[in-house]
């Protein structure tokens, strides 16, 4: 009894039309979004767009030279004042 590869070939072709239905259906399914009011002023830079070269090659040094300190109260303060401005907008919404 010979066997060929028939069965695969149209398994295989059968997936791949599974996979193109599939991708085709997603594709329609996905074709309109709306963005709550939170996602759109993240996705807007705002002031958080503004780089400082300078004062980016100034901390660069200080690492370098070792006399960068880390203000944990300071960062610990503006993490929860910013995580309660979202909580607070994602309220408002």
């Amino acid at each position: 009894m010979k066997i060929d590869s028939t069965t695969t070939t149209a398994s295989a072709l059968g997936e791949t039309r599974n996979r193109a239905a599939i991708a085709r259906s997603t594709a329609s399914a996905a074709t309109e979004v709306h963005l709550s009011e939170l996602a759109a002023q993240l996705q807007t830079p705002g002031d958080a767009g503004a780089f400082d070269a300078g004062r980016v090659a100034e901390i660069r040094q200080a690492i370098a030279e070792g006399r960068f300190t880390i203000n944990a109260e300071a960062i610990a303060e503006r993490l929860i004042t910013s995580a309660s401005e979202l909580v607070a907008a994602q309220q408002r919404s």
